[in-house]
């Protein structure tokens, strides 16, 4: 697997040189791609214990697991120096993932990735990644991710003079957005999850191992990894493993390490939210705590 570690350091090294905005860009058109290969049973088998997915001898791959297998890739053509965005404080904001169908661990997954889209966003630009992974030819499996590269733009300017004019009240409203969900689970976060989950995933991105590594890039402790929230939501929500067949899921908030966190979802559990809550309200939704919602989702099921 290629080293995500080297990729972080190139995009340490190179991010300064990268302007991110400047008209004319353009994405690199290659396609990277790895060997096809079954999943080692070893890493497979820590990645389902650190997200709560059962752990059966025999059964599909979790939906989101061929994503951490193509990462690598993800963050070798990122780091490139021909990608237009510097690596270094970009924003994992929202992502898709397909099943065509269940993919078994013992067959041969070949995962390609490449760089779709670049577009305005109004903190900003945001890269569409796409993932693809088949099984002799055939493709089993697809993910797209935006990830944004904040930098000034008109359209912030205007926001922020719109939000100064709604004031608290404006706030409140963007917060009500988040579906009003019964709670199902509450999830008491470690302060070392950061650590646990980056030796599984091999994303060892100093914002999630260690309050001084975190607070190098403007973060007060460290941050839960976006794709562990997203896979703990999906093993909740993944009765019958392998019935899932797609997740839409927006990153809203990060997770500070250590945490306790609510889970809650409508009655058939296709929509979801993962968030936290004072200590004056409940995880059941009474009482009068705020909230933080940190990611919303959505899946559909096999029929």
């Amino acid at each position: 697997m290629t080293s995500l570690t080297s990729s972080l350091v190139r995009g340490a090294v190179t991010s300064p040189f990268k302007h991110p905005g400047r008209p004319g860009a353009t994405l690199p058109t290659d396609r990277l791609t790895l060997p096809a290969a079954p999943a080692a049973p070893g890493p497979l088998a820590a990645y389902r214990r650190i997200c709560g997915f059962p752990a059966p001898e025999s059964g599909p791959l979790p939906l989101p697991y061929p994503h951490v297998l193509a990462f690598p890739l993800a963050m070798r053509l990122m780091t490139g120096r021909d990608f237009p965005l510097p690596v270094v404080g970009l924003v994992h904001t929202w992502i898709e993932i397909r099943s065509h169908r269940p993919v078994q661990p013992g067959e041969a997954l070949e995962p390609t990735v490449y760089a779709a889209e670049l577009t305005p966003h109004r903190r900003g630009t945001e890269v569409t990644m796409v993932t693809e992974a088949r099984v002799g030819g055939e493709l089993v499996w697809e993910s797209r991710s935006g990830y944004l590269s904040r930098h000034a733009t008109k359209a912030e300017a205007g926001a922020k003079a719109e939000a100064g004019a709604k004031g608290e009240e404006g706030a409140k409203g963007e917060e009500a957005q988040a579906p009003a969900l019964p709670a199902v689970a509450e999830w008491r976060l470690p302060g070392d999850l950061g650590r646990r989950y980056g030796a599984v995933s091999g994303d060892r991105n100093p914002i999630h191992l260690h309050p001084l590594t975190a607070r190098l890039f403007g973060f007060p402790r460290a941050i839960a990894h976006g794709m562990w929230t997203v896979a703990r939501c999906l093993a909740e929500a993944d009765e019958q493993p392998g019935e899932l067949r797609s997740v839409r899921v927006d990153f809203r908030a990060p997770v500070l390490l250590p945490a306790t966190v609510v889970y809650a979802a409508d009655p058939a559990g296709n929509t979801f939210v993962l968030r936290s809550e004072s200590s004056s309200g409940s995880s059941s939704g009474r009482g009068t705590g705020s909230r933080q919602v940190h990611v919303t989702g959505s899946v559909t099921r096999a029929s």
